[in-house]
């Protein structure tokens, strides 16, 4: 089974994933955690450490790069595993940014999201703008300001693969989301799309 996590910066979604990996771990299942950043954070603080304001294509081009590359690799590793595999973002995340930063969608990534295997669900953790702003201040490792937040949420929602996502309410306590996140991977808890 393939589950992959998307959702906006501060939704939770690397704590969720890790969360749903103990979880099924404790139930003596196989699972394999696989992160497809996208180095946007590590870029964000460099170019502000140097005083570097990099273009939108030009960080959108790199960020894409790396994401590929991440997904490819996680997808070979999947390939031949058995058991659960949980895959903490993927290329809807750049399709979204490239939405919030008025980027056209392209033809390589929606091309490589038809040809990679399809997961069985894709679960987006939905915060609030504001909510997953002052977390992100609260953790205190990146900066975003919240009318980016807001645009990237809504270009979430804008994406035509939108619909097929199983969205969960990530404004609840990290404990509810998890909880939920087990009844969905259970199948106590059917998946509203």
């Amino acid at each position: 089974m393939l589950i992959v996590l998307t959702g906006i910066d501060g939704s939770g979604k690397s704590t969720a994933a890790r969360a749903l990996v103990d979880a099924a771990r404790g139930e003596g299942r196989n699972t394999l955690l696989l992160s497809n950043h996208a180095g946007r954070r590590r870029m964000s603080l460099i170019s502000a450490k140097l005083g570097i304001n990099l273009q939108p294509r030009l960080a959108d081009a790199v960020e894409t790069g790396i994401r590929v590359w991440n997904v490819l690799v996680s997808h070979a590793r999947a390939r031949n595993f058995e058991g659960l595999v949980v895959m903490d973002r993927h290329l809807h995340c750049q399709l979204a940014l490239r939405e919030t930063r008025g980027i056209p969608r392209g033809w390589l990534l929606p091309r490589l999201i038809d040809s990679l295997p399809e997961p069985d669900l894709i679960i987006h953790l939905d915060i609030d703008a504001e909510e997953a702003y002052l977390r992100i201040v609260a953790r205190g490792t990146d900066e975003e300001s919240l009318a980016h937040l807001a645009s990237f949420r809504d270009a979430y929602r804008a994406l035509p693969e939108y619909e097929d996502f199983v969205e969960i309410d990530a404004d609840a306590p990290a404990a509810e989301v998890h909880q939920r996140l087990s009844r969905i991977l259970k199948g106590v808890d059917e998946p509203v799309r």
